[in-house]
Formats: C-alpha cells, sequence, structure tokens
C-alpha cells in the first residue's frame, strides 16, 4: 500500500487540457421487483451541439458547464458510478464527471432514495443497505437501454463514492457490514459523524439488522473502486475486506476531524485492503466537504444564516483553495483508472 501524504506547501497543479464537449441528461429509472425508483443523471463525450448551460448551479454551488441532451459521441466509454454521501445528490461530483467525461469516460449519478437532499424520511433513510442495489440498477439500465448500451463498455464499470458513497463502493466490492463492529465503534467513538441516530439503519429493537446479512451487495461488473473521505468503515468485517481482489484508490481528508476521524475510517480501511492492490492518499489540506462542488463567495453567509453551521460545507483546511485540491484530486483518479480501467 502506498501512503501519500500531500502537503499545501510545494503541490504544483498540472496544467489542465481543454475538455471536449460534455453532454448531459437526466433519466428517471422505473422501480423493478428488485431495485427501487431511481433520478439518474449522465454525463457523456458529446457533439458540440447547442450551447452550453450551467447544470447544477445554485446560489451556494457552481455550476458545471454542459450540453443539456447533446447527441452522443459515437463510440463505446467505460463507465464511472458515482455515489454521493449522506443528505447529498448526484451534483455533489460533477466537477469530477465533467473531467473523466473529458479521459473518454460516460459517467452515471443515482439520487439515493432516503439519503439524498429533499428526500430524508424514514424507513428509507434508514435502508442504507439498498444503496449498493441503485448502483448496480444504474449498470443495469445502461448496459441494457436501446440508446446507452450502444455508449458503454458492456459488463465493466467502476464506482468512486463520497463519504457514505465511499462506504456504497466498498459494499460493492463484497466487504461485509457487521452492524455489531459499527456498534462497538460507535461507543468508543461516539462523536463520529457515522454514529448519529440516522445513519446505519439500527433501530433500536434490531429489527433492521437482518438485511445487513441476508442482502448480497457485491457487483463483479465493477473492476475499480474509489473512496472519498469514506464513512462507517469500522463496521467491515475486517476477512472480508483483506478477501478483496479489486483495484482500491483510498483518498482520505486530513487528520483532526472528530467527526470523520481519518485515521477510523479512510486509514482504517486502506490499512485492512490488500497492500498490493490499494493506494492510499491523504490529503492533508483538504477537509471532508473538499470534495463537494466549488462554493460561491456569497455562500457561506447564507448557509449560516439558514442554518447555523452549516457553512462549513464551505470551508477548506488552511492551505490551497478547493479548486487546485479538485485538480489534484481528479488527476489522481484519472491516473488510477487509467490503469484500472482504461477508457477505451
Amino acid at each position: 500500500m502506498l501512503l501519500a501524504l500531500t502537503m499545501a506547501a510545494g503541490f504544483a497543479v498540472p496544467a489542465r487540457a481543454e475538455q471536449p464537449s460534455v453532454g448531459f441528461q437526466r433519466l428517471a429509472l422505473p422501480a423493478t421487483d428488485r431495485y427501487r425508483a431511481l433520478e439518474v443523471a449522465v454525463w457523456y463525450p458529446a457533439e458540440a451541439v447547442g450551447e452550453p448551460t450551467l447544470v447544477g448551479d445554485n446560489r451556494v454551488f457552481a455550476g458545471v458547464a454542459a450540453r443539456v441532451d447533446a447527441p452522443p459521441q459515437a463510440g463505446r466509454h467505460r463507465l464511472v458510478v458515482l455515489s454521493h454521501g449522506y443528505g447529498g445528490n448526484w451534483t455533489n461530483q460533477q466537477w469530477l464527471a465533467a473531467d473523466l467525461v473529458a479521459q473518454g469516460y460516460l459517467v452515471a449519478a443515482p439520487n439515493h432514495p432516503g439519503s439524498t437532499s429533499r428526500d430524508m424520511a424514514p424507513p428509507g433513510a434508514t435502508m442504507l443497505w439498498k444503496r449498493p442495489g441503485d448502483v448496480s440498477r444504474v449498470i443495469d439500465w445502461l448496459n441494457g437501454s436501446p440508446l446507452w448500451s450502444a455508449l458503454v463498455v458492456s459488463g465493466h464499470a467502476a464506482v468512486i463514492g463520497h463519504s457514505l458513497g465511499g462506504w456504497t463502493a466498498v459494499a460493492l466490492a463484497g466487504a461485509r457490514f457487521d452492524p455489531s463492529r459499527h456498534e462497538a465503534a460507535c461507543a468508543a467513538h461516539p462523536l463520529m459523524a457515522a454514529c448519529g441516530p440516522e445513519i446505519g439503519g439500527l433501530d433500536e429493537e434490531g429489527t433492521a439488522r437482518r438485511p445487513w446479512v441476508a442482502t448480497p451487495m457485491a457487483d463483479e461488473r465493477i473492476e475499480a473502486f474509489v473512496t472519498l473521505d469514506l464513512g462507517l468503515a469500522q463496521g467491515f468485517d475486517p476477512a472480508s475486506l483483506g478477501g478483496i481482489d479489486k483495484p482500491f484508490l483510498v483518498i482520505g481528508a486530513g487528520p483532526g476531524d472528530r467527526k470523520m476521524p481519518v485515521e477510523l475510517e479512510s486509514r482504517h480501511l486502506a490499512d485492512l485492503l490488500p497492500a498490493g492492490r490499494t493506494r492510499y492518499v491523504e490529503i492533508r489540506d483538504a477537509s471532508h466537504f473538499s470534495f463537494l462542488n466549488i462554493c460561491k463567495t456569497e455562500a457561506v453567509p447564507l448557509l449560516e444564516a439558514a442554518t447555523p453551521g452549516d457553512g462549513m460545507i464551505c470551508r477548506d483546511r488552511d492551505g490551497r483553495n478547493r479548486e487546485a485540491i479538485h485538480h489534484q484530486v481528479s488527476d489522481l483518479i484519472v491516473g488510477f483508472l487509467r490503469s484500472a480501467l482504461p477508457p477505451q
């Protein structure tokens, strides 16, 4: 396992090549006997038709330029699925989606019902074991749709997850989540965000425990995995992590965050994954929220006025700005995927 501790000083951001046209579409996937209905965003290499517009732009976060519903470029592309964190949504890592499209990938991001913004109500909020199935459903759809199946390389995908999305990625790799391990970690470290009452799907009577054990979550079509400052890592069975034979890139934020302690989350995960298949990078000047979109200048006052404390979403650690951190993360992921899942 390679441990890279990247400091704010001395890091040169590489020059960025001009990006080709990025296409964008929203999909509505119906429920099936096995999977729930999903809202999905897709970014793809597109023909330069129509004017680019800002996708996902709002008062807090800057949008990303894309050509909505533009015709896709001919050819097949490797599929990358993004999984957002708890309370997030498909817009959170679209900065990364655009960079991956520039490298020839097709990128999809579902909203996870129950743990996405504007949809946090029970019982969906505690059914976290359904999240890996959402990713599998996206892969099924894009490989089976008459339109999208002509654009993806069948049966080959990667998954990238931030925070709880990182947990989702690890579960898709075949790791087993053990609620008793999670509870023990929370007893020892109660300040962890993973220990909040809304996380984990564990009610007082334990009636929600059985699905964690009974529900198969691994998807063999996924050939490469990236986690971005993941949570709930303490609940994974170590033996199941040690048996994963797929390549992993584990990226953690800097130390010192009591709610997302990197030594108990990302670093802990990397230590238990097979050393020869895992690269670990800790970005010391990144916070947990540095992996979200670029914040606008007025974002912090707006967030604080609405909910005191929420301004942390737009704060990074002392050092580089969020755009520079994004460039580093994007370069790490592109380099990893070029080896583990080369673009077609």
